[in-house]
């Protein structure tokens, strides 16, 4: 008997808290939105950002926000000090000073750059014709986020 409410029990969590966003590429979200408009949510962080870590494992995990922007938007997970190469608006950024050896902090992205991110994490949706509608920055709970997200 404890098995089994062990067993529901985990499955319950597993079912209401772990769900997936479908995070794509900036590039793979904005060649989808020429085919299929609609808005793209950027998530800019760092890998040594803790409240970008946070974010991750308490909003974006939440059943209520995955869905919501599965629905509603192409995801997009963008490292703000990464080495991908981003194209906007006919332009190519990358990032020159990458260095794949240094552990921490590396060099700023480009992107990070002509975004004017102001710290991390920083959240952008990106309108269906490609403009910057909207920035929130910092650690939201998944409540406070949709609500944000919502009065767009």
């Amino acid at each position: 008997m404890k098995k089994l409410f062990l067993v529901v029990a985990f499955l319950t969590v597993a079912f209401t808290q772990a769900q997936e966003i479908k995070w794509l590429t900036f590039d793979e979200a904005t060649a989808l939105q020429k085919k299929n408009p609609k808005p793209i949510f950027m998530d800019v962080y760092t890998d040594w950002c803790g409240p970008c870590k946070m974010l991750d494992k308490n909003t974006f995990q939440t059943k209520e926000f995955a869905d919501y922007i599965n629905a509603n938007y192409y995801a997009v997970k963008f490292n703000g000090e990464g080495n991908s190469v981003v194209n906007y608006k006919g332009k190519k950024y990358s990032n020159p000073g990458y260095d794949a050896t240094r552990k921490g902090r590396n060099s700023m992205h480009e992107f990070t750059g002509f975004l004017q991110v102001q710290g991390y994490p920083s959240m952008y949706v990106i309108d269906a014709k490609g403009e910057i509608a909207k920035v929130i920055v910092g650690y939201y709970q998944a409540e406070q986020l949709l609500q944000e997200l919502k009065s767009i």
